[in-house]
C-alpha cells in the first residue's frame, strides 16, 4: 500500500498556512529556550519562509492539509551565513511536522524527496544540523542513513548544532 502523503514544492498561496504549521511544529521545543530566546527563535521560524537564500521549500500534504515542510539550501553560507563550514552541498533546515501528523512518516517522506532531488542534480551529499533535544528527529535521520559529521558542527547562542550527512552512492 502506497503512502497517500504527497511532497511538492511550496505553493505561494499556502505561505500563511505553512507559517502556522511550522510554528506549531516547533512549539514543543519552547522549554529549551529562555522566554526571549524562544520569542526570537519563533520569529526566525515564521519569517524563514521569506528568506531569499532558500532554494526550495518542500511541503508534505494529505489531500489539502499541510502536514509538514522543510527548507533546502545549497550551501552553508546560504543556510547559516557560515562559509567557514565549507559545505557546498544541499542543506536541510527547519524540518517540521505538525503535532497532529506525527508518526505517519511525514518527515521521512520530506527527507526522501530532498535526497531524490539531490540525486537528480548530481549531488554527492545532503547535510543537516540538529540539536540533542530533537531526539525523535535524530532517530529519523539515522534510520534514513545520515551519519554524524563532527567536523561541521557549530554553536550559536550556547546551543550546539550537530551536523549529520547523507552520502549519495
Amino acid at each position: 500500500m502506497s503512502n497517500p502523503i504527497t511532497v511538492n514544492e511550496l505553493d505561494p498561496n499556502e505561505i500563511e498556512r505553512l507559517r502556522h504549521v511550522l510554528l506549531e511544529s516547533y512549539q514543543q521545543y519552547e522549554e529549551y529556550y529562555t522566554p526571549q530566546g524562544w520569542k526570537d527563535y519563533a520569529n526566525i521560524i515564521v519569517s524563514s519562509i521569506d528568506n531569499p537564500n532558500v532554494d526550495k521549500i518542500f511541503v508534505a500534504k494529505l489531500n489539502n492539509d499541510i502536514l509538514g515542510s522543510l527548507q533546502l539550501f545549497q550551501t552553508a553560507e546560504k543556510a547559516y551565513k557560515l562559509p567557514e563550514l565549507q559545505i557546498q552541498a544541499p542543506i536541510i533546515r527547519l524540518l517540521g511536522v505538525h503535532p497532529n501528523a506525527r508518526g505517519r512518516g511525514v518527515a521521512t517522506e520530506l527527507v526522501k524527496a530532498v535526497i531524490k532531488n539531490a540525486e537528480v542534480h548530481g549531488e554527492s551529499h545532503v547535510y543537516l544540523h540538529t540539536t540533542d533535544f530533537m531526539v525523535n528527529a535524530i532517530k529519523i535521520y539515522e534510520k534514513l542513513g545520515f551519519v554524524r559529521d563532527v567536523s561541521k558542527d557549530f554553536s550559536r547562542n550556547g546551543i550546539l548544532s550537530k551536523c549529520y550527512r547523507f552520502d549519495i552512492l
